[in-house]
């Protein structure tokens, strides 16, 4: 019995004893018997736990902030909706849940139409019933620029893209989830840009740390309130915005989490999303606007799979290591036009020019639109060149997202923030100052370059966006654990970036091995912006991890001190389309995955070295 409960049932039963002359304490009685004297009163009551109703909406007040917008439950089965009829497309609870929306203020205020009006910061939380608890919150990160309706009545986001969803996670995995919808509902960068063009600075604030640090302790309260204990564990799961999230969490606020798990991490932010802008100006300025089309995408970054991708004899359908692949088109007749001396005849063929758009669509931004020969640097490496602003994609991945007919949104977006021009932007961006106009179409390389400067300048009132400080020391010593990952067919963000952080922290935090004890890093060739196939070849197929297989590796090494492998084995899903299951390592950075001998599409063929 503990020792508050023993000392008050002795004092009971001493006060009960009293008539019948029971000697109790230090005077008479039987001999030897003493106790020491009671401290405090009787134990503190048990915590009050909130019910899944209305207790629960005028219950939870952890701060005069915050606000419990709405109470749900939620039984297994049901459709996940607040109004309407389900469709067969509507996603239902997988099992009993409690769903609750909360908005934290105090926002920013102005009129009443306008995107960078905001009333706070919209958290949605789904809390598994008490009986399936797992004492884990296991949030998720957001995507772009993070907006969404979390704030409002008007519906519920329980998918969380390449992180999972989080009602399934409360469902299945037993755990508390949450997502934020980081202080804005537009789901572009129209918020961060107050009505008279000046930046946003509270909205920044908002978008770029505070809105997950809230998330993070109104979730961890609202669970002790709810289950009358605190959780024994708490893990960040973010993709892309998300895994930016993740290592500001760790960088900002290292307390909240126990592990993160970071995918593709979308830091770096304003030098790599004014860069995603760069193949557009390429084609602006050197191909006359022309955009090229899809059949010609095809044929040359086929070629440049097809360059790099032979292992053992095989090709494998994806380039395992961008870092060695110096593929031109500019000299390969196979891809150019017949009419401009190649020998390619079809209607994917490419000009001199238009292959040359490649190499610097691949290269990555600089400030006049020069690009090296690709013998010399092929822009895939950990730190940017003399006169490279930063990366471009790998070559086999991709390129449609960024290079094709229309400009990725969010990166005209960041220029018009950065120079303070809405004009620069698609016409979704909204201002009051005047409404996006592609404005982007009249820059050139030096204004472009004058844009990524000044997004690095503008990094207090973009609240530190590009989330690049190497100092995990915080982190680390709270016995924090940060797992990564990339794949190296990203279709959006360049993997280089992540590699510049990485080396930039072991600068920091005592070299490779010593950051390897909290912070681990996987690379996946093949990988795009997701769990999927990022290359220019549908039949790739390359074998990728789950988000599941890499969160058990990170609960893992938090809960039971078994760090991810020095070599990890990821495999492919057997399908219709692609019976055969290949396998592969993914060995740990910076080691790669080197081939010995057998069948390149079979793990055991390769050693991490």
């Amino acid at each position: 019995m503990p020792a508050h409960r023993r000392e008050g049932a002795v004092a009971l039963a001493c006060m009960a004893a009293a008539a019948a002359l029971v000697g109790c304490g230090g005077g008479g009685g039987r001999p030897g018997w003493s106790f020491p004297p009671i401290v405090g009163g009787n134990p503190p009551p048990a915590p009050q736990k909130l019910a899944c109703d209305e207790t629960l909406k005028t219950g939870f007040a952890p701060d005069a902030q915050t606000t419990v917008l709405l109470v749900k439950a939620f039984r297994k089965g049901d459709p996940l909706l607040l109004s309407g009829a389900a469709t067969a497309a509507t996603p239902t609870a997988q099992n009993d849940l409690c769903f609750v929306k909360l908005n934290v203020g105090p926002g920013h205020p102005g009129p009443a139409d306008a995107p960078s009006t905001s009333p706070g910061i919209g958290i949605e939380v789904w809390l598994p019933a008490p009986a399936n608890w797992n004492r884990r919150i296991h949030v998720k990160g957001g995507g772009g620029w993070a907006g969404g309706t979390q704030g409002t009545l008007g519906g519920i986001l329980p998918n969380s893209g390449s992180a999972g969803s989080a009602s399934d996670t409360a469902g299945i995995e037993g755990a508390v989830s949450a997502t934020t919808d980081t202080g804005h509902a537009v789901s572009n960068g129209s918020f961060a840009m107050n009505p008279d063009g000046t930046v946003n600075t509270t909205l920044w604030k908002d978008f770029s740390e505070r809105g997950i640090h809230e998330m993070a302790i109104k979730t961890k309260a609202l669970a002790k309130a709810y289950y009358g204990e605190e959780a024994k564990y708490a893990y960040w799961n973010g993709f892309s915005t998300g895994g930016r999230q993740g290592l500001k969490e760790a960088q900002a606020n290292p307390a909240d989490f126990d592990g993160i798990l970071a995918g593709a991490p979308a830091n770096n932010w304003s030098k790599f999303i004014t860069t995603e802008l760069y193949p557009q100006i390429v084609v602006q300025r050197d191909l006359g606007g022309v955009a090229l089309t899809a059949a010609q995408h095809t044929t040359v970054s086929k070629a440049a799979i097809n360059a790099c991708d032979l292992v053992g004899g095989v090709h494998l359908g994806y380039v395992p290591d961008p870092a060695s692949c110096r593929y031109d088109p500019a000299a390969d007749a196979a891809v150019i036009c017949t009419a401009d001396g190649g020998t390619n005849a079809t209607a994917g063929c490419v000009t001199p020019a238009q292959a040359t758009a490649f190499n610097k669509f691949w290269y990555g931004q600089t400030a006049d639109g020069s690009v090296p020969d690709p013998a010399l640097d092929n822009g895939f490496a950990a730190t940017t060149a003399a006169g490279q602003k930063w990366f471009g994609l790998a070559r086999g991945a991709s390129l449609t997202g960024l290079a094709g007919a229309a400009p990725f949104p969010i990166s005209t977006d960041q220029v018009a923030l950065e120079l303070q021009d809405p004009r620069l932007a698609t016409p979704t961006f909204r201002n009051a100052t005047g409404d996006g106009a592609d404005g982007w179409k009249s820059l050139g390389y030096a204004q472009l370059a004058n844009a990524w400067d000044r997004g690095v300048a503008l990094q207090a009132a973009f609240a530190n966006i590009n989330t690049d400080n190497p100092d995990l020391s915080a982190f680390r010593d709270r016995k924090g654990k940060l797992l990564s990952y990339h794949g190296l067919a990203d279709t959006l963000i360049p993997p280089q970036g992540t590699l510049h952080y990485y080396g930039r922290v072991a600068a920091q935090m005592g070299g490779i091995a010593a950051t390897q004890d909290f912070y681990r890093l996987y690379l996946v060739p093949g990988m795009g912006h997701g769990f999927n196939n990022g290359t220019a070849n549908p039949d790739a197929n390359p074998p990728l991890p789950t988000n599941a297989q890499l969160y058990a590796l990170l609960t893992d090494w938090v809960e039971k001190g078994i760090a991810p492998p020095a070599r990890l084995e990821v495999a492919t899903t057997a399908s219709a389309a692609f019976p055969v299951v290949k396998t592969r390592p993914l060995c740990l950075y910076p080691l790669k995955a080197v081939y010995n001998a057998g069948d390149p599409n079979t793990a055991a063929s390769y050693s991490c070295a």
